[in-house]
């Protein structure tokens, strides 16, 4: 039953980008003739042309952290796995990987502009201004939501490594294997910019070193050993650097090797799938209301997956830092849409890893370490079951490290947004924006009990989803203003506008009910009443320049 609905699970999604895709491609109408903005503004900072590939597996390994793999774990738990596979595989087809080719799209002809530069033109400057701060307060909720689980991963390491030998130390492991990771994508970056060595080099040498610093950080577990606050604040530090170096010397590199990384987990997975003689366990469809979920099917199992099958932080990677890479017009489709696909997919095999479980396996257990113990699982079928450490270790470490990857992309965003906002050029500039990027999420960070994250997930999983559908609102009027078609834009944003709203409404009411008694609570139900009428106001003045450009 499980290899039968991967093969039809994977059929959909080629099918969709040769038929969908396409379909969309010829509306959107790239032109190689046309310089793209990496092209045309090339820096070699910000604005550099990279190869196709090389670009997909950064872009792939930006946008898949957290979302795709807890956000299915923890909605096929509330309501079963039917209703997630429905939603993962038609909604990523029909409207996650328009909204990332649309959004990758718009921004290569607004010359690499933002989603909230894009929407100040075609909705109006209110409007821009408004989906900025929206955005901000959504990236507040990424970096929080992603840096709490990363400092608990590189704690503890999660439950799903508790249990192997005593001398070992999972947390120190995972910690250790993500530091070596960071310190060969920086290795890479200089290698490549100095020595000028062939792509195919550097994937030779620089790709199995991943494993081997995996391999490694097993063997000396001990060695990168703090508390889950410390290692909070290292995490804000780096991604303060980070945000301000130079995407040739980290960006780049990290991304081409955490897309292999992400490979590597897609190609367990699907042998685990296909090869393991793993049956389905869980009920397929649990009921419309669930006692541990925030709320009814509708609308919290769309907003709990989150980035699976759409996401507006996705539109923020296309706009902010890939659509300044993209070579030619023609490899939007293969990087935006493609790439949304790869990501169904790592949901598809999150989902697989809690669906072979039983209840008693599954009692007590956190989405990571539910990912951690399967991509394990199936991961030994390559390495021997006398292999396990190193295999449940590389699963803590795709789920850690491109958590925090997305940290990284996150900070950058919000400093490309406080510059563009505030007209602030220069290292002096990027280095401002950062700092005023990070204070919001440090004070929340400071403030909150470690282990937090789940509190702000349902706020982060709306506001990612209003943010997609913002984003499409903003393409499809530049769509209109062109006299292209736009329903295959403004038909999936309509879908998604009402159940955001519909959910962010609740959480709202639903916080505000313990708001006596929860600092988070509070902090939920501002940011979701801020998040609503951000919205509102952006839909309403997009509305309003929709007509006069219809009139």
């Amino acid at each position: 039953m499980l290899p039968l609905l991967a093969l039809v699970f994977g059929l959909l999604l080629v099918a969709g980008y040769h038929f969908w895709g396409r379909w969309v491609e010829r509306h959107l109408a790239p032109d190689d003739a046309r310089a793209t903005p990496a092209v045309a503004l090339a820096d070699g900072q910000d604005f550099v042309p990279t190869p196709r590939f090389y670009l997909f597996a950064q872009h792939l390994a930006a946008i898949a952290a957290a979302g795709p793999i807890a956000g299915p774990i923890l909605a096929a738990r509330d309501f079963g796995w039917l209703p997630c596979l429905l939603w993962i595989g038609l909604g990523v087809v029909l409207i996650g990987a328009v909204h990332d080719f649309s959004a990758l799209f718009a921004s290569l002809r607004h010359g690499a502009g933002s989603i909230a530069e894009i929407a100040r033109v075609e909705l109006g400057h209110k409007s821009g201004r408004a989906l900025m701060a929206f955005i901000f307060i959504a990236l507040a909720y990424v970096i929080v939501a992603f840096a709490d689980i990363t400092a608990g991963s590189f704690a503890s390491g999660g439950e799903e490594l508790a249990r192997l030998a005593p001398e070992f130390r999972p947390g120190g492991a995972v910690a250790l294997a993500s530091v070596l990771y960071l310190g060969l994508a920086l290795a890479m970056g200089l290698v490549q910019r100095f020595l000028r060595a062939p792509l195919w080099l550097l994937t030779v040498v620089f790709v199995p070193g991943t494993f081997a610093v995996v391999w490694f950080a097993t063997l000396h577990s001990h060695w990168l050993v703090l508390d889950q606050r410390a290692w909070g604040l290292v995490i804000v530090g780096y991604c303060v650097l980070a945000a301000v170096t130079p995407v040739w010397l980290l960006l780049q590199p990290r991304g081409y090797l955490g897309g292999f990384v992400l490979f590597s987990a897609l190609v367990a997975g699907l042998a685990g799938i296909f090869f393991g003689g793993h049956t389905i366990q869980q009920p397929a469809f649990r009921g419309w209301e669930a006692p541990k979920a925030l709320g009814s099917l509708f609308p919290f199992l769309f907003v709990t997956i989150a980035c699976g099958a759409c996401s507006g932080f996705h539109g923020l990677v296309c706009s902010g830092t890939t659509s300044k890479q993209i070579a030619r017009e023609s490899h939007a489709r293969f990087v935006g849409y493609g790439a949304m696909l790869a990501e169904a997919l790592l949901a598809f095999i999150a989902l697989a890893t809690l669906m072979i479980a039983s209840d008693a396996e599954l009692a007590g257990l956190t989405p990571g370490t539910i990912y951690g113990n399967g991509l394990g699982r199936f991961m030994t079928l390559f390495v021997g079951e006398e292999n396990l450490r190193f295999a449940v270790t590389f699963g803590a470490m795709a789920f850690s490290t491109f958590v925090f990857d997305t940290l990284d992309v996150c900070t950058r965003l919000g400093r490309y947004l406080v510059q563009e906002l505030c007209g602030w050029r220069g290292r002096g500039g990027a280095l401002a924006g950062t700092l005023l990027t990070m204070l919001a999420p440090a004070l929340i960070l400071l403030a909150s009990e470690p282990g937090s994250y789940l509190q702000f997930w349902t706020v982060f999983g709306a506001s990612n989803q209003m943010l997609a559908a913002l984003t499409l609102f903003a393409v499809g009027v530049w769509l209109r203003r062109l006299r292209r078609p736009s329903w295959f834009v403004f038909a999936p944003m309509l879908f998604v506008l009402v159940v955001t709203s519909w959910a962010l409404v609740c959480i709202v009411l639903l916080n505000l009910r313990s708001a006596g008694v929860s600092v988070p609570a509070l902090a939920n139900a501002l940011a979701a009443g801020l998040l609503l009428a951000l919205a509102a106001f952006t839909t309403l003045s997009g509305l309003k320049r929709l007509r006069r450009a219809s009139s």
